[in-house]
């Protein structure tokens, strides 16, 4: 259960910050969509002729902001659809790099704030908010790509964006007012989407209070885009999450998951994932101000990624205590969980099964989610090839299954099968024993096909041998019913593969550490080789005056590469990386292999696979052993397993002894309990 519980931890999803999607309101005069249309149209032309266009018709632009800083009517109405040009052009990423070498960030930067009243200019301000608005929609655009957010912080635009987001105090709330409002957020969002120290300086800038106070704008636009910018700056970043919690953030993001808006509750319940997400002190703020109840809500609604949060969200809420748990069953949470599993969306089905797993670990909860018909959805997930779905499934799984009561479902079902591939909770293990003695005839036969396909071979003797199990299947094949009989034959036919046969990859556990396979190119090459092992050869015979013949042990040199043995186990790791002579030598001897036992060897190391054959398959484990290659080591058990005999059973299994060869001496164990009448009428 501990193992399943890591595992599951691994396979948790993280919320991420997001980057704000741009769109652009279609508020543009005749000239100004005239210019846009003609700017694009250069974009669209084929990449070679195109880039010297986009960076002449970028420089003019930038040339306009440039001459164009004052309150002059033309002044604002050529600034205006400067900014428009290149926010166009900037929508096609393929152009971004392009416009950011133009110089479009400081003059766009500038544009930020406006320009400064002039003596005699009286109190006419055309175009008011519009350049700052179109000025922070272009930024915003070249900030979807990471390369170019540091350059933007750097050239001043946070300051003069935080600002932007304070002109709500100022004015009224006109549409104009709202709209640069909105700009500056989503800039602000794709500047720190991903990028710590951006997140960090948004804090010092003082951008997160003004953001908090734009949740209660009465412009949904405008609440969206603040709740997007707080949900990326809280992403993995404490200071920040606090600071949004310190200034009373909680209360209006709990309003928000109850919009008819789904816009709206998407982005309040992803500000409110991000901020519990490995926050415990936060989580339980959010749950004493009331989120627990709209969460749930949520699990209903007709948008899907607010459902996905929701799920993920309950999920990290039963992980606080035993009592979470049950309140989040007992106010409506199972039901639309269970009908999530059978949706269409995947990540749905993730975090459906994720919330679920969490709820059951606590014993409250785990009959109330198996009757509710819990049960038969996660196991259909188990077949996923969805790595991360099918551990959560299996994480549930395993959390119902430490019910009693709900081992007969188990069984009902067709989960014990199922869940052949995880380890087997051995409480219910011993239930199952249990009812094997007790039960009525047809449950006792149940039991024994389920556990026939279930259980480890460490189980099988005290499962089929002192609990009858085996018993219970041949009495399957004397069935009148057809299916009976085949079903009683299949497990049969289970437990004999798990005793007599032991295949390549279930001989041993895969390696522990990452392989890195050069190729067979590279085998005894040296070509780039960079270390030689000085390896035992053949015997030479040489005649000494016809008298004596002298028998010598040539050494044989193989070319290799540290980066490929490195990477291959922890021996040679611990050879060339750790304190040893071995570390900075260029010949290495190697005295204890036969030449035509380490050339294998290598040769494993350099392609992940080799063919063994029998007559060097002992000496090969025994050096696979020697340098850590559990891979090599698996092929040689296999090889040595299909050669198990009454002659050599002992010797057998003393060698599995000797190298720690689990699954060889598995099968040799498999193979005395077989033959044991015969080998027992043997001396000793």
């Amino acid at each position: 259960m501990e193992q399943q519980q890591r595992r599951q931890d691994q396979s948790q999803p993280e919320r991420k910050g997001q980057k704000r999607k741009l769109e652009e309101e279609i508020e543009e005069e005749q000239q100004e969509i005239s210019a846009v249309t003609a700017a694009a149209a250069a974009a669209a032309a084929p990449f070679g002729d195109a880039r010297q266009a986009i960076l002449t018709e970028v420089g003019a632009q930038v040339n306009i902001l440039n001459s164009t800083f004052s309150w002059l009517e033309a002044d604002r109405a050529a600034a205006k659809r400067a900014t428009h040009v290149l926010a166009e052009l900037a929508k096609n990423e393929e152009v971004v790099n392009v416009i950011v070498e133009g110089g479009a960030v400081p003059a766009l930067v500038k544009h930020l704030q406006a320009p400064p009243l002039s003596e005699g200019a009286g109190n006419s301000r055309p175009f008011e908010h519009e350049v700052e608005k179109g000025s922070a929609f272009a930024l915003g655009l070249l900030a979807v790509k990471p390369e170019h957010q540091q350059l933007i912080v750097d050239t001043g635009a946070l300051t003069n964006l935080v600002n932007l987001l304070k002109r709500h105090k100022d004015t009224c709330g006109s549409r104009a007012v709202n709209s640069v409002i909105r700009r500056a957020a989503d800039a602000i969002t794709n500047l720190a989407h991903e990028n710590s120290s951006i997140k960090t300086r948004v804090r010092m800038e003082g951008g997160i209070p003004p953001l908090v106070e734009l949740l209660e704008s009465t412009d949904m636009k405008v609440q969206r885009a603040a709740a997007g910018a707080l949900r990326t700056l809280a992403f993995k970043n404490d200071e920040n999450k606090n600071q949004i919690v310190e200034c009373n953030a909680l209360p209006t993001l709990i309003l928000m998951l109850r919009s008819e808006d789904a816009a709206i509750h998407y982005e309040a319940v992803g500000v409110i994932g991000n901020l519990v997400h490995s926050s415990p002190n936060i989580k339980k703020e959010v749950l004493a101000a009331g989120a627990l109840q709209p969460v749930i809500s949520l699990l209903s609604s007709c948008c899907s990624e607010s459902q996905r949060e929701a799920a993920l969200l309950l999920g990290q809420f039963a992980a606080t205590d035993s009592d979470c748990k049950v309140h989040i069953v007992q106010r409506g949470a199972v039901r639309p969980l269970i009908e999530m599993l059978q949706s269409s969306d995947v990540q749905l089905r993730e975090m459906s099964a994720f919330a679920l797993g969490r709820l059951a670990q606590d014993t409250h909860n785990q009959a109330g989610i198996a009757h509710t018909g819990g049960l038969e959805p996660l196991l259909k997930l188990l077949d996923s090839k969805n790595g991360s779905l099918q551990h959560n499934a299996a994480f549930a799984l395993y959390g119902l299954a430490d019910n009693e009561d709900n081992v007969s479902d188990f069984i009902r079902v067709g989960g014990v099968q199922k869940l052949q591939d995880g380890e087997f909770i051995v409480q219910v293990l011993n239930h199952l024993l249990y009812l094997m003695r007790v039960a009525e005839k047809a449950i006792q036969r149940r039991v024994a096909l389920a556990l026939a396909h279930l259980c480890s071979p460490d189980d099988q003797r005290t499962i089929f041998i002192d609990n009858n199990g085996l018993e219970f299947l041949l009495g399957l094949l004397g069935s009148v019913n057809a299916k009976q009989q085949l079903d009683g034959a299949a497990a049969l036919y289970k437990l004999a593969n798990k005793a007599m046969t032991l295949s390549p990859v279930d001989a041993a556990p895969p390696s522990p550490t990452p392989q890195v396979y050069l190729g067979e190119q590279y085998v005894n090459n040296a070509t780039l080789s960079d270390v030689t092992f000085l390896v035992e050869g053949c015997k030479q015979k040489f005649s000494i005056v016809k008298v004596a013949v002298l028998i010598v042990y040539l050494r044989k040199r193989f070319y290799a590469h540290r980066i490929c043995l490195l990477a291959s186990s922890d021996a040679f790791r611990a050879m060339f990386d750790g304190g040893y002579r071995e570390k900075d030598a260029r010949d290495i001897e190697i005295p204890n292999i036969r030449w035509d036992v380490f050339e294998l060897m290598m040769r494993f190391t350099y392609t992940g696979s080799v063919d063994v054959t029998l007559d060097i398959a002992q000496d090969l484990l025994r050096a696979a052993d020697q340098y850590l290659l559990e891979g090599l080591k698996r092929l040689c058990e296999y090889t040595i397993a299909q050669d198990i005999s009454l002659d050599n059973i002992a010797s057998m299994y003393e060698l599995s002894e000797a190298f720690h060869a689990i699954s060889l001496r598995q099968r040799c164990i498999w193979f005395i309990l077989e033959q044991y009448d015969k080998l027992s009428d043997r001396p000793g």
